[in-house]
């Protein structure tokens, strides 16, 4: 018995030496923009779109544990490895795209800062200024261990949406069955337009682009040896299934309260004021600082991502653990996202519903670009050795990558001629 429990805490310390990069990757999709595009998703579609939901915590954790495991056999980043397997030209394509995406996503994180600071009785222009100061802060002054500590620990603010789920009094047994099979609306030609259209904004915010180039950075910059690859993978896939398990709460929370009440919804913070007749005012209140503290999450990791691939897309140096003096480019790039992002969301005019669409779209649309250049890395044996995919796992990531393409394509064209 002694045995068998000095086992257990060995390969307990040896899951706690790689904890991190892959939980905080997965439950950084769910940031400030991620809960808007969930909230209207559950709002507008009601359970059917759990069945989404459902899919993409399949996928994500393929392609999330494919991303890890490049890092950790090549000692390289994603960027990198695209920049030397394939050459600066697709290198700055693909850069260029994930700046766009990633500067929307920020705008729109950065916004709901704005706009929960003022639901929560916070002087607005001060608590952005407060919150962009300190995630500067933080990422310049900190190390990765103190990084990581405290991105985990905001991790934790997530279970917000559970009680504000729960106090939406929801059909349980309704929810978990839409998790395999779609039922319970009346499915209209309209619905399924909204629900393909919505759907693939689910998909870009649970899978997206800089998702995959942070996991495979944030990886490298940890450091993580060989041999302890196989934890790294359990976590990847622990990390895909508690992202979706969060969104599984928003989802219903805004269907149970929103869907069925037919109350219109345009924005994650809108949501928190809506359930409050159905949930009570401590349920909308949770969800609001759920959303404040998604997005701290979202600007600090998604504004980190691109500060990690155009270091590694140009062969420049970037790392949480090199100083300000050796990483300027790295620092100087992150900071210039949020300052950017916290002046333009101080414009009235800015849309924050079309944004948001716009954005998890676009990163949907990008997806296809990242992935291929993704499987063609992690399938090639000459990069990855005895490491490289499973069949299983390359063509069930081909596949998912042609049905994105197909379903892109068409969100585009019912977007551009209005449908």
């Amino acid at each position: 018995m002694k045995h068998i429990f000095s086992g257990i805490k060995s390969r307990l310390f040896l899951f706690l030496a790689v904890f991190g990069p892959a939980t905080i990757t997965a439950m950084a999709d769910n940031d400030a923009s991620g809960v808007a595009t969930y909230s209207i998703a559950g709002a507008k579609l009601g359970y059917p779109i759990l069945f989404i939901l459902f899919i993409t915590t399949i996928l994500l954790a393929v392609t999330q544990e494919m991303g890890m495991r490049l890092a950790v056999v090549t000692r390289k980043g994603l960027g990198d490895l695209i920049r030397e397997q394939f050459g600066i030209k697709t290198s700055f394509f693909i850069f260029l795209s994930l700046l766009v995406a990633n500067m929307g996503t920020i705008i729109v994180d950065v916004a709901a800062i704005k706009t929960t600071s003022s639901m929560l009785h916070l002087p607005i222009i001060p608590s952005i200024v407060f919150i962009l100061a300190l995630s500067i802060l933080f990422i310049i002054k900190g190390n990765y261990k103190t990084n990581q500590n405290i991105m985990l620990v905001s991790c934790l603010f997530y279970f917000a949406y559970i009680f504000s789920a729960i106090k939406s009094n929801p059909n349980w047994g309704d929810a978990a069955s839409n998790l395999l099979v779609p039922h319970g609306v009346s499915f209209t030609p309209s619905y399924w337009k909204d629900y393909i259209v919505i759907g693939m904004g689910v998909l870009g915010t649970t899978i997206t682009p800089w998702g995959q180039f942070f996991i495979s950075s944030f990886s490298y910059d940890k450091k993580i040896d060989l041999k302890k690859l196989k934890y790294s993978q359990f976590e990847t896939y622990w990390g895909a299934f508690l992202t979706n398990f969060f969104s599984f709460f928003m989802v219903v929370a805004t269907a149970a309260t929103l869907y069925f009440h037919a109350i219109p919804l345009v924005s994650g913070e809108q949501a928190a004021l809506a359930i409050k007749p159905f949930a009570g005012d401590l349920a909308g209140t949770l969800f609001a600082v759920g959303i404040l503290n998604a997005g701290f999450m979202g600007i600090v990791t998604v504004s980190l991502s691109t500060a990690y691939a155009f270091s590694e897309f140009f062969g420049l140096s970037g790392s949480l653990d090199a100083s300000f003096q050796k990483s300027k480019v790295f620092y100087a790039i992150f900071i210039f996202q949020l300052v950017v992002a916290g002046i333009i969301v101080l414009f009235p005019f800015i849309s924050l519903f079309k944004l948001v669409i716009a954005t998890q779209a676009l990163n949907a649309m990008t997806l296809p670009f990242i992935f291929y250049y993704l499987i063609k890395l992690t399938s090639n044996k000459k990069v990855m050795g005895e490491h490289r995919n499973s069949a299983f796992q390359t063509y069930f990531a081909i596949g998912s990558t042609i049905l994105i393409l197909f379903a892109s394509i068409y969100t585009l064209i019912i977007t551009l001629f209005n449908l």
